[in-house]
């Protein structure tokens, strides 16, 4: 059992040997890299070593014949059954992208200022829930509404240092793509009715720009001045940037900044974004992979999730949770959420490799 194991743990010792050299952090990208893997592995290969004690003590004690130790070994057994669990929940086969960071745009879609409302009410959700993890988050792109909602927003959500599997922001993140419903009584009704509006979400991880390699013969970049709510001029200078990737059509606008220079750096950072998004897809389809794809149509038929203010409830309606403390989850406590859709998605790439 767990055979597969002895070469992760080489794989872990040569990773520390790695480490422990000074040309290694001379390269921040080759020392980040080697820290993610490692921290992977230390969890999987510690689980491992624990799993094996435990067997060791468990052998020992039987061996005795002795009632108290039957009992010891007993619990022991308990917790080894335990680790084993543990242990082939960290060797389930998973995408080498959630030990990234996120990108995350939110954009308003059916409900009109309502909807621009939730989205930022969206917004302050990941900002709140990456202030609890630990997390920084960088506003990148934004176009506000009339009522001080968004129309669309996109945010960086990085991680500090290297984080165990499966809890990094992309990891964790990456099950909030698609349309969230919302029911509430919005500010711009007076009869006080309830109104269901949507906005939509679509997570990707970040790219380092060494992985994907950009020709600036494939980009088109406009400039334009950039506008505020109801499309008023906020800046007299032409430092709005557009940049559209020829070769796939996908076009990427920033104009938070008063610089054109950082507006072309923050767009460039969603490009590649996007671009490693696609390609993981087509790698993904290519290779017959049943990756759950994000809905990427803001449209209430479509939904992952409903928060019915009335009633202070959060359903989510791929996994079938459900609380009555959306106020709570607003503020920032995400995790119950987050963890019934890795539950259910863990399940799934269990089953997937599970012998018939």
């Amino acid at each position: 059992m767990f055979e597969a194991v002895a070469t992760l743990v080489d794989e872990h010792a040569d990773l520390e040997r790695q480490l422990a050299l000074p040309e290694t952090h001379a390269d921040a990208r080759l020392a980040k890299k080697l820290n993610q893997r490692y921290a992977e592995l230390t969890s999987i290969v510690t689980t491992w070593q624990e799993w094996t004690q435990a067997g060791e003590d468990i052998q020992a004690a039987r061996e005795l014949d002795d009632p108290d130790l039957n009992a010891e070994a007993d619990r022991l057994q308990t917790h080894r059954d335990e680790l084993a669990e543990k242990l082939q929940r960290l060797l389930a086969p998973r995408d080498p992208a959630d030990d990234k960071d996120a990108i995350v745009e939110v954009k308003s879609g059916e409900g009109g200022e309502e909807s621009a409302l939730f989205a930022g009410d969206l917004l302050r959700m990941y900002q709140r829930y990456a202030e609890r993890k630990g997390w920084t988050t960088e506003v990148l792109d934004a176009t506000e509404s009339d009522l001080g909602g968004f129309k669309s927003v996109t945010v960086a959500v990085k991680a500090k240092g290297a984080m165990e599997p499966g809890q990094a922001p992309y990891g964790l993140l990456k099950f909030e793509g698609g349309v969230h419903r919302v029911q509430r009584v919005p500010v711009t009704e007076s009869q006080g009715r309830v109104h269901t509006s949507a906005a939509g979400v679509l997570v990707m991880p970040e790219a380092e720009a060494i992985e994907v390699q950009l020709d600036e013969n494939d980009l088109r970049i406009d400039v334009f001045r950039s506008s505020g709510p109801g499309g008023q001029s906020v800046n007299t200078t032409d430092s709005a940037v557009r940049i559209t990737h020829v070769p796939t059509g996908i076009v990427v606008s920033c104009q938070n900044e008063k610089s054109q220079l950082q507006n072309k750096e923050q767009a460039m950072r969603i490009l590649r974004a996007r671009l490693l998004a696609a390609a993981q897809e087509e790698a993904d389809a290519a290779a017959g992979a049943a990756r759950r794809s994000q809905v990427r149509t803001v449209d209430r038929s479509e939904r992952i999730r409903t928060y019915n203010y009335p009633e202070n409830r959060i359903s989510d309606h791929r996994t079938g949770y459900k609380a009555y403390n959306l106020d709570q989850v607003l503020d920032g406590d995400l995790q119950p959420v987050l963890d019934s859709a890795v539950e259910a998605d863990l399940e799934a790439r269990l089953a997937a490799v599970a012998p018939e």
